[in-house]
């Protein structure tokens, strides 16, 4: 049995994903700027992704922007908006257990003039709003923050931050990184405070290659790419419209029956917990229930090294992840296993085990079975 238990790196795309990508590759390949009729059935499929995708957020269609993915689209909203905003300041907010894909654009606009503060976390990944409202100056234009966190799967007090930051200062732009959020949880920018937010397909069963950032139609925002003017001049390039064809179809699956998807994955994910805790030596960090996200459990294996344990378990078919595998060739400490405070002898020995939405429990107890043959075995022979 094959084990696929890296969903929150990417997932298996669904049938009428694949169906709609091959037929827009193949049969409506126009180019949706182009004036004849190939280009305008192009450019309706275009047009019927952004009406779904605004659909599942409740906000407009236009407010959609159409990226290479989670990476452009954090990429584009720091800054893209810290460019835009400079002349209203140069101070950013964000916190100690983000994505390389905001860490790096920070660490850029750091090279190029401006401040950034990063917010510490409790042992369950939660920055404390208390520290967010003493960290706001005259000068902050913009504060970042994780939805759920990739390595522990902890949920941000989204709506609560947005309301510290309004407070304090209305100007205030709240980015959300909601990569792993999307398609999980029911996800209101308007209602939540949140001005712009990422997304990424390849993580709810869409295809690769494909993202949005949402943008509030107050925000001031600039163009990482220019050329021919597409999506309102925010964005050069003829669009991925297979990518944006099949996004749109993965989005409509994911809120289709949502409460019923995420309490069966909520229940499995509890489930795993439950049956990690059996052993002796494994720390789970990760929290039951709704307080962390239904598709991410991380659990550390006092003894092993997590790249030992992860390849012994591929060669039983069992495929997990050590970390976020977007920067997994680039092995180095985990920030946020750090700041949740986890043993120094446990942060090289995590594993992430993350689910999709045809996960099933069998699966979880040939993952248990494999590990508590495995581990007594490794343990002895790296003390060996």
């Amino acid at each position: 049995m094959e084990v696929y238990f890296d969903n929150a790196a990417s997932t298996k795309v669904l049938e009428p994903v694949k169906d709609i990508v091959l037929k827009v590759m193949t049969e409506d390949y126009g180019n949706p700027s182009a004036k004849h009729r190939k280009g305008m059935i192009a450019e309706q499929y275009v047009k019927e992704a952004a009406e779904i995708i605004a659909d599942t957020l409740k906000v407009a269609p236009k407010d959609i922007l159409f990226t290479s993915g989670g990476s452009e689209s954090n990429n584009m909203a720091l800054i893209g908006t810290a460019m835009a905003n400079k002349r209203a300041g140069n101070h950013i907010i964000s916190t100690g257990i983000e994505h390389p894909s905001v860490y790096n654009p920070l660490a850029y606009l750091e090279e190029q003039g401006f401040i950034v503060t990063y917010l510490s976390v409790d042992g369950n990944g939660t920055i404390s709003l208390e520290e967010l409202e003493q960290a706001i100056r005259p000068e902050t234009i913009l504060v970042s923050a994780m939805y759920v966190n990739n390595e522990i799967g902890a949920v941000a007090p989204v709506e609560a931050i947005s309301k510290v930051i309004k407070k304090k200062n209305p100007a205030i732009l709240f980015h959300v990184d909601a990569i792993q959020a999307y398609g999980k949880f029911v996800i209101r920018p308007k209602r939540q405070g949140i001005d712009l937010l990422s997304v990424s397909s390849h993580k709810i069963h869409g295809p690769k290659g494909i993202g949005f950032l949402y943008i509030d139609p107050r925000v001031k925002i600039r163009p990482l790419i220019y050329g021919g003017g597409q999506q309102k001049g925010l964005r050069a390039g003829t669009e991925n419209v297979p990518g944006i064809a099949g996004f749109g179809v993965a989005a409509k699956f994911m809120y289709t029956d949502h409460d019923k998807k995420m309490d069966a994955m909520t229940e499995l994910k509890d489930y795993m917990i439950e049956r990690l805790q059996e052993m002796d030596g494994v720390t789970v960090n990760s929290l039951k229930g709704n307080l962390s996200s239904p598709q991410i459990v991380s659990a550390s294996f006092l003894g092993v090294r997590s790249e030992v344990l992860l390849h012994a378990l591929e060669d039983k078919g069992i495929y997990v992840s050590s970390g976020s595998a977007c920067s997994s060739n680039h092995p180095g400490v985990s920030g946020t296993l750090v700041g949740i405070g986890v043993k120094k002898e446990l942060l090289d020995s995590t594993l992430r085990f993350s689910f999709g939405v045809f996960s099933t429990k069998e699966e979880v107890d040939t993952c248990i079975d494999t590990l508590k043959e495995l581990l007594p075995i490794l343990r002895r022979y790296q003390r060996g």
